[in-house]
């Protein structure tokens, strides 16, 4: 079974860390939540309210990490997703979360990040000369990072798919699951082919 790996943390947004598990879980992937430690991970819940300038915050659902950033060999996945809320402000910082997402860039394989996702990928050094949609107010972020911010739900640039946050859900997702149908027929053509 395909391993996929989710980098996340604290405060992360529970819709954008629970979405993807479970839709990729449902797609027969085995899923596995990395973060700064091995602990129970409190998210948080963001919501949009008219007469606010930005979100919301409320605290979310608690979940187990599987793995802590220091023990992943990126190797062992297929795929990689960067979920928004809190948690890639602060883990942008860890060194073992940079060196996970660099494998994936240096071997194009996929990249969903959603939210405030692409600041890890920023401060990776990966967004050099790509196009990525965040959180509206990480345009300077991303273009810091030396990127193109793009406004949209489901942004596509070679390896990598980014959305705005979690509205974006459904048209992120399929994008992303493109790349992976794709990035498995690459991994393993001939099985791809007998099972078609």
């Amino acid at each position: 079974m395909d391993k996929i790996i989710i980098l996340t943390g604290d405060a992360a947004e529970t819709l954008e860390v629970f979405y993807p598990y479970q839709r990729l879980r449902e797609a027969g992937y085995e899923v596995h939540i990395a973060a700064p430690e091995k602990k129970k991970l409190q998210f948080v819940v963001h919501d949009f309210v008219d007469g606010f300038d930005t979100y919301t915050e409320k605290l979310g659902h608690m979940w187990d990490a599987d793995i802590a950033f220091k023990d992943v060999n990126p190797s062992d996945y297929l795929a990689v997703v960067v979920p928004g809320g809190r948690a890639p402000e602060y883990i942008r910082n860890d060194e073992d979360a940079k060196r996970i997402v660099r494998h994936f860039f240096e071997t194009n394989a996929p990249v969903a990040a959603l939210c405030h996702g692409p600041m890890l990928l920023a401060a990776a050094g990966v967004l050099q000369g790509r196009t990525s949609s965040a959180y509206p107010a990480l345009k300077l972020d991303v273009e810091l990072g030396g990127g193109t911010f793009e406004n949209g739900a489901a942004v596509v640039d070679g390896n990598l798919v980014s959305g705005r946050a979690w509205p974006d859900h459904p048209e992120w997702m399929r994008e992303f699951m493109k790349l992976l149908d794709d990035a498995r027929v690459r991994t393993r053509p001939v099985e791809a082919a007998a099972t078609a």
